[in-house]
């Protein structure tokens, strides 16, 4: 019998077991039938991120960024094309530390963008500062 990760789905925040190896077959949720990866960066709220940081088994990528910021405008088109390449083994999701600045407190953003990588509920590494896509890869792959 493989081993079953539990994966928060982007629509409707329920929590699903997969088998590992379904992973790639473009499984959907059990509760809302929408499917559990999209290709496409999901937005986090306080409520939102405490949940798929703690109930996800894949690692999960959070992009710090604002509205106003340059950087973090050159750098999104970059992370959603990331999304693209790393699911279904890495959800990759956004926090506009305008609307969460409670949350980019509690987690010491003192730049933008930051990308945080949590595995298992845990902080694993940070970057600050915009990437290409080439070195967004590299780093979140030599993370895991």
């Amino acid at each position: 019998m493989s081993e079953a990760l539990h994966i928060v789905c982007p629509h409707c925040d329920a929590v699903n077991r997969v088998p590992r190896e379904r992973l790639t077959a473009r499984p959907k949720c059990g509760k809302c039938s929408t499917p559990l990866f999209t290709g496409h960066p999901i937005d986090l709220d306080q409520r939102r991120f405490q949940r798929h940081i703690q109930r996800n088994d894949i690692p999960v990528l959070v992009d710090f960024w604002a509205a106003w910021c340059g950087p973090c405008k050159m750098m999104a088109p970059v992370f959603t094309e990331a999304a693209r390449e790393l699911e279904p083994y890495v959800r990759l999701a956004k926090v506009d530390t305008e609307r969460e600045q409670a949350l980019a407190a509690s987690l010491g953003i003192r730049g933008i963008p930051t990308l945080i990588l949590f595995r298992n509920g845990a902080e694993v590494a940070r970057q600050s500062g915009a990437m290409d896509l080439g070195t967004l890869l590299r780093w979140v792959r030599q993370q895991l």
